[in-house]
């Protein structure tokens, strides 16, 4: 008999309790699936404070002007791309400030680019072609943690002088580590298809972009307590939410935030110090910049108190 060949990643391990799914009924796939879905906050968990020092790191990179890139190939890629690309409708954000970039281009967004995560050389290209530079903050994404394509950008990324992350949920090889400032490494095991890295990698990789830009734009001033003041009302479901949030805020009618709304250019946050400071949009956006974009710090005021409004269980 051959020796057996081990493969010493996490992600492309079997996973016991998994190993009998093809014989599972449909209501057994979905417990065996959400019990190990249910491992996966707890690895993230483990790495807070790892994700706090990204956050830190992604507040001050945009604090001098420069930009958050998340470079990965498949799953990994993808989930960058719908993270950077949720930044602009969620915070008013400049498509530039957050990117993603995977291997293969746009194209491998909707199809396989087989191959594409080998093609070293690649990677330069692709961040060269988005203006890469000093100053800038790019993380790699690898749930194996030993893509190729993402290792030659981050090694790019150090040769010029920008800083570097990895999130990974299988341990990388130190040549890999040694290229990154910050490692994030949730480790969510064996998979419950081995090797199928969009389940609970793709999930706790997920969380961790979402907890970074999140935090980032938190840290930023793009809240009012835990309101998303920073949206900009492009589309009839944000100038609802707009006018919700400034009716509740200033408390004013709907028609009095709406015309509140156009006067401040169908930008919330200016809106909100418009109205608490009797100021001119201009002078709103002044005092904000003064304030390092914090609204309680430009006009001096807590946001209005959150109703608890949750469901009560009768015993």
């Amino acid at each position: 008999m051959p020796p057996r060949i081990v493969d010493p990643r996490i992600t492309e391990k079997r996973n016991p309790r998994t190993a009998n799914i093809d014989l599972a009924s449909p209501i057994e796939i979905v417990d065996l699936i959400a019990a190990e879905d249910a491992r996966v906050p707890e690895a993230v968990r483990s790495q807070r404070e790892q994700i706090a020092r990204a956050i830190e790191e992604a507040e001050a990179t945009f604090r001098r002007g420069g930009r958050l890139f998340y470079v990965g190939a498949g799953t990994s890629g993808r989930l960058g791309v719908l993270d950077a690309s949720e930044m602009p409708p969620t915070y008013g954000t400049d498509p530039e400030m957050v990117q993603g970039i995977i291997a293969g281009g746009h194209k491998a967004l909707t199809r396989s680019q087989e191959g594409a995560e080998d093609r070293l050389e690649s990677a330069v290209e692709d961040l060269s072609a988005h203006g890469v530079r000093k100053g800038d903050f790019v993380i790699g994404i690898a749930a194996s943690g030993t893509t190729p394509y993402v290792r030659r950008a981050l090694a790019y990324a150090r040769e010029i002088g920008a800083r570097t992350g990895l999130v990974a949920c299988s341990p990388p090889p130190d040549e890999t580590v040694r290229l990154v400032d910050i490692l994030i490494l949730p480790i969510t095991g064996p998979e419950v298809v081995t090797g199928s890295t969009r389940m609970k990698a793709g999930t706790a990789t997920k969380l961790v972009l979402n907890t970074i830009t999140s935090g980032a734009m938190i840290r930023l001033g793009k809240t009012y307590g835990n309101l998303m003041v920073d949206l900009r009302a492009t589309n009839k479901k944000l100038e609802d939410r707009s006018e919700r949030i400034i009716a509740e805020v200033c408390e004013l009618s709907r028609e009095e935030a709406r015309a509140l709304l156009d006067r401040a250019g169908g930008t919330v946050k200016t809106a909100i110090v418009m109205h608490f400071l009797g100021a001119s949009r201009q002078a709103a956006d002044q005092a904000l910049t003064r304030a390092g974009g914090i609204i309680r710090r430009a006009v001096g005021r807590e946001p209005p108190p959150v109703a608890d409004d949750t469901p009560r269980r009768t015993p």
